[in-house]
């Protein structure tokens, strides 16, 4: 079609410009613009320009405006069926809320471009700051009954719980500004390469509207359609969510209770173990071999079996525990460090160990600077 209109343009004496912008008359100059014309054709021909420009901008916002909705789109029409097949949704209730559900190119340029690529020399700056460990110190402080209701019901360290919390929403302070029902379907319609991920969140999330309550036009969320202050994507939401406040709903937006419960049962769940060692910067004779580094972040070795190959942990691990080897970019030379279980669970929270890593020195960090605190 554009090959059309620029010859049509072309026709009546317009030429490419120079100009960037997003309005098409701004792509478009008259050669009056750039060469004399008599005083007689430069008025007539730069209104027709402009005119035509005016246009051409209104045709192509109208298109623009309804590529980026979902109407009509037959993938969404066949997942409203599923839906209706699955759990009795109503298809016309469904069809109503994904004609005005919006696909966001700001969603798909942020899935990306993750953070978690980044070398961790440049990643850790990010959250290891001397605000997010203060505003950590105040976080703890303003709920420390519910921090210490968690820990002991749960069995989680309240400084893992404060640190989850900083990392994932400066403790509340950025939940999300994108709408979930936008963000999983143009992940769930619009990705490739995650459809059939963020298609069955879609499906969890419209389940978990009718279970607690929540109101798929107003939630808001990540660009991944992570909710609340602990950032549960859907299917979470429904496994790990509880109702620690019991007021009969699961509220990870506006109870604290729920908010901090859930966290440290998602951690429960996968089988944290309270006070014990997550990771120790390891200290080796020659770069280890890339066949250990392979082997994952689920411990499968000991920290004694590393030992013998010349890689032995900086602080205290005892030999018989479980451990991996993890491989850091450093700003200068990679960093070593041994990870046992509980790294490993931080990961099940956010698969990448950049992630795991910044929580767990975070959490550190907090603590450190809560306990001197209070001894003060």
């Amino acid at each position: 079609m554009m090959k059309y209109i620029n010859e049509y343009l072309n026709s009546l004496g317009l030429v490419p410009g120079r100009a960037v912008n997003t309005s098409l008359y701004a792509r478009w100059q008259h050669p009056c613009c750039q060469q004399p014309w008599n005083k007689a054709q430069a008025p007539v021909r730069c209104f027709t320009s402009l005119l035509l420009a005016a246009l051409l901008t209104v045709m192509v916002s109208n298109a623009s405006a309804a590529s980026d909705t979902f109407a009509g789109n037959s993938d969404v029409k066949t997942f409203i069926d599923e839906m209706h097949d699955r759990h009795q949704f109503d298809t016309a209730k469904l069809t109503r809320l994904f004609d005005q559900a919006k696909r966001r190119q700001d969603i798909l340029d942020a899935i990306s471009r993750p953070a978690e690529k980044k070398a961790w020399y440049e990643y850790r700056p990010i959250f290891l700051t001397q605000s997010r460990i203060n505003g950590g110190v105040d976080f703890w402080e303003n709920n420390a009954g519910i921090l210490d209701k968690a820990e002991k019901k749960y069995g989680v360290d309240a400084s893992i719980i404060v640190a989850i919390i900083g990392v994932e929403t400066r403790y509340g302070g950025n939940t999300g500004s994108y709408r979930v029902l936008d963000a999983l379907s143009t992940l769930a319609f619009a990705y490739p390469p995650r459809s059939k991920f963020f298609r069955k969140e879609l499906e969890e999330f419209l389940v978990l509207s009718r279970e607690e309550q929540v109101d798929l036009e107003k939630a808001m969320g990540s660009y991944a359609g992570a909710m609340g202050l602990g950032q549960f994507i859907p299917s979470s939401y429904r496994n790990y969510a509880v109702d620690m406040d019991k007021d009969g709903k699961r509220d990870l937006w506006n109870s604290m209770e729920d908010i901090l419960g859930s966290v440290a049962n998602y951690f429960h769940r996968h089988g944290w173990q309270q006070g014990q060692a997550v990771a120790t910067l390891a200290k080796v004779k020659q770069p280890p071999a890339q066949a250990l580094l392979d082997e994952g972040l689920k411990p499968s070795r000991t920290a004694g079996y590393f030992s013998k190959l010349g890689i032995t942990p900086r602080e205290s691990l005892a030999p018989a525990t479980p451990a991996a080897l993890l491989s850091l970019q450093g700003r200068k030379k990679p960093e070593y460090w041994l990870t046992t279980k509980n790294f490993y669970v931080i990961t099940r929270y956010n698969r990448s160990p950049l992630y795991a890593m910044a929580v767990y020195q975070l959490s550190q960090a907090i603590e450190n600077e809560y306990q001197r605190t209070r001894d003060e």
